[in-house]
C-alpha cells in the first residue's frame, strides 16, 4: 500500500485490591501465620489510577494563530467533449468538437509561520507547479504568497507573504520526543480550517519507499487531505514535524500518518531562503541496510551502521578508498545507525567540503576523509 501525500485510545488500568480475611473457630486460638520471604513490590503500572489525559486547549490558543490555510491554483488543461455527450455527434458531423476551455485546478493545504515578517513552511507538493498561492490567516486576512523555493526530495517548501508582526510557532527538537508521547496536528483537512486532531508518536525514523531517506515521525494523529504542510506539535507547544503523508488504501486517514522532522525542514528552509534552492552532497555509493546475519558475517557485534553495497568508479567514495563491504558508523562525529542517517548527513554536507568518516572493515575501525560532490537532480 503506498503512502499518500497530503486518534488515540488510552486504556486506563484500575487496580482492584481484594482483601481476604480468615476466621478461626471461637474455641481454638488462632494459629500464627508462618513467616514468608519478603516479596518484591510490583512494578509501577504505565498508566496509574487517576492519570489525566493531556489538554491541548492552551496549545491551540497560543500556537493556533500561527497556522495558516493555503490554497494553490494551477491552470488546467482543456477538457474535450466525450462520446456519449448528447451534443458530441452533432458537433462531430458539423464542424468538429468545440474547445471547452481550460479549467483551473485547486489544491488545499496547510502551513505555519516561522518568522514575523511572513515566511511560512509547508509541503512542496502543496504548491508544486502552481500559478497562484493564497494564504489565509486565522483572523480571516488573505495574502497572495510568493514561492521562495521548494525541495521535492524532502517535500519541504518555503513561501512568503507581505506582512509584519505575525504570530510565529516555537520550533522544537524531534530528537527529544519518544514513541508513546502525545502530539497534536492543526490544519485544514478537506478545507475545514484550524481543525485540531491529537494522538501519539507511533515510531521514529521510518523510511518510506519513496527514496528520499527522510527519517519520518510516524503518528496515529488523524491526518487527511488538506492537513499537508501543517505543523505537528508536542505537548510543550513546540513544532516537531510537518505533516506530509498518510498510509492509505482509500485516500483517507487509516491510522498511520508521517511527519517530516522539523530540524530537517528548518535546514532546508534556510537554504531556500538564502539561495532559493537546495544543494546536496553525494559520495557515489549504493547503500544496504544491515541485518543481524550480515553483521555477523562481517564480524560485527551489532547491526548498526550503513553497509556499502557498491561504489561508483571515480566517485568521491572511490577516491577516498571506500570499498564494498565497508560499514560507515559515523560521519563528522555524528552516529550512523541506518542508511537514512548516512544519506541525511552526506546530503547535508556542503559539496567540496571534506568529511571525516569512521568505517568498519574486516572488524577493524578506520577513519577516512571523503569530499562529497554536488548531487545532480
Amino acid at each position: 500500500m503506498p503512502a499518500t501525500r497530503n486518534g488515540c485510545k488510552t486504556i486506563v488500568c484500575v487496580a482492584l485490591m481484594v482483601l481476604l480475611g480468615a476466621c478461626s473457630p471461637a474455641d481454638k486460638p488462632a494459629t500464627p501465620a508462618p513467616e514468608t520471604a519478603k516479596q518484591t513490590p510490583p512494578a509501577t503500572p504505565a498508566v496509574t489510577r487517576g492519570t489525566e489525559l493531556p489538554s491541548f486547549v492552551n496549545l491551540v490558543k497560543q500556537q493556533g494563530p500561527a497556522v495558516v490555510n493555503i490554497s494553490a491554483t494551477r491552470q488546467g488543461s482543456s477538457i474535450p467533449m466525450r462520446q456519449g455527450d448528447p451534443m458530441y455527434e452533432f458537433f462531430r458531423r458539423f464542424g468538429g468538437t468545440p474547445d471547452m476551455g481550460e479549467t483551473p485546478a485547486q489544491s488545499l493545504g496547510s502551513g505555519f509561520i516561522i518568522s514575523q515578517d511572513g515566511y511560512i513552511l509547508t509541503n512542496a507538493h502543496v504548491i508544486d507547479e502552481t500559478d497562484e498561492v493564497t494564504v489565509k490567516l486565522t483572523d480571516k486576512r488573505q495574502f497572495k504568497a510568493k514561492v521562495i523555493g521548494a525541495d521535492v526530495y524532502t517535500d519541504v517548501a518555503l513561501i512568503k507573504i507581505d506582512a509584519s508582526a505575525l504570530p510565529v510557532v516555537k520550533i522544537g527538537d524531534p530528537a527529544k520526543i519518544e514513541p508513546g508521547e502525545w502530539v497534536a496536528a492543526i490544519g485544514a483537512p478537506f478545507g475545514f480550517e484550524n481543525s485540531v486532531t491529537v494522538g501519539v508518536v507511533s515510531a521514529k525514523g521510518r523510511l518510506l519507499p519513496s527514496g528520499s531517506y527522510v527519517p519520518f515521525l510516524q503518528t496515529d494523529v488523524a491526518v487527511n487531505p488538506g492537513n499537508s504542510g501543517g505543523p505537528l506539535f508536542s505537548t510543550a507547544g513546540d513544532v516537531v514535524g510537518i505533516n506530509s503523508q498518510i498510509y492509505s488504501q482509500t485516500g483517507g486517514y487509516m491510522g498511520i500518518a508521517f511527519a517530516i522532522p522539523i530540524d530537517i525542514a528548518m535546514d532546508i528552509s534556510k537554504q531556500l531562503r538564502e539561495t532559493g534552492k537546495v544543494t546536496r552532497g553525494r559520495i557515489g555509493v549504493q547503500l544496504q541496510e544491515l541485518t543481524i546475519d550480515l553483521a555477523k558475517s562481517l564480524g560485527l557485534k551489532e547491526a548498526q551502521g550503513a553497509l556499502i553495497a557498491a561504489v561508483q568508479r571515480g566517485g568521491p567514495a572511490d577516491k577516498a578508498g571506500i570499498k564494498p563491504g565497508d560499514v560507515v558508523v559515523s560521519l563528522n562525529g555524528q552516529p550512523v545507525q541506518t542508511i537514512a542517517d548516512l544519506a541525511r548527513l552526506v546530503g547535508g554536507t556542503k559539496p567540496g567540503t571534506a568529511a571525516s568518516a569512521e568505517v568498519l572493515r574486516d572488524g577493524k575501525s578506520t577513519n577516512v576523509k571523503i569530499t562529497p560532490d554536488a548531487l545532480e537532480k
